[in-house]
């Protein structure tokens, strides 16, 4: 049965193709707004991506390096993870922030919400800044190798402008900082 769609798409179909426990992907069969048929596939993300960056009292951050096996290589990122259904998006980003560097935090401020590839997924991330920072305990999960580097928050951005971060939330989030900094004369 068509199902209309905001500006004037509709979907005429809908073909489960593959399923994981973190994604499903469909072909859909579409009428887009000018009336002629196309089609969609879609990544359909079964959790929600969270992204930390937490800052101590003297301006530095903790960013961290592990190995992306759809790249083949190892990336400087903020801490992120997932945010099942079910779980608030604040709650998993502080079992993220302290799963991937052992760190509580006791003042949270969300930093912005993205869409991080739009045109084929529906995946939504929302970003948090993190304070008053104190050690807990790191706990990895079985698919990160990570190592960690403590920072000046300045130095961070800076791996943002060299291209030596790449990751969507990690150069979204740091850049949005970088534009609140500079426009409080920091």
């Amino acid at each position: 049965m068509p199902k209309d769609k905001v500006g004037g798409w509709k979907q005429l179909s809908v073909e489960e193709v593959y399923e994981n426990p973190w994604i499903k992907i469909t072909h859909e069969e579409v009428q887009t707004p000018s009336g002629t048929p196309g089609i969609y596939g879609v990544v359909h993300f079964k959790n929600r991506a969270v992204g930390v960056i937490p800052i101590d009292e003297e301006g530095n951050t903790w960013l961290v390096r592990q190995s992306r096996y759809t790249l083949d290589c190892f990336t400087w990122e903020i801490p992120e993870g997932g945010a099942p259904y079910g779980e608030s998006m604040l709650e998993a980003a502080k079992r993220e922030l302290e799963e991937e560097t052992g760190l509580l935090a006791g003042q949270w401020r969300e930093l912005m919400t993205l869409h991080q590839s739009n045109s084929v997924s529906d995946e939504v991330a929302k970003l948090y800044v993190a304070r008053n920072l104190s050690q807990g305990i790191q706990q990895l999960e079985a698919t990160e190798d990570i190592t960690l580097k403590k920072m000046p928050i300045k130095e961070a951005i800076a791996m943002v402008k060299s291209g030596e971060i790449t990751d969507a939330l990690s150069v979204a989030g740091l850049q949005a900082l970088a534009l609140e900094m500079w426009e409080s004369g920091d």
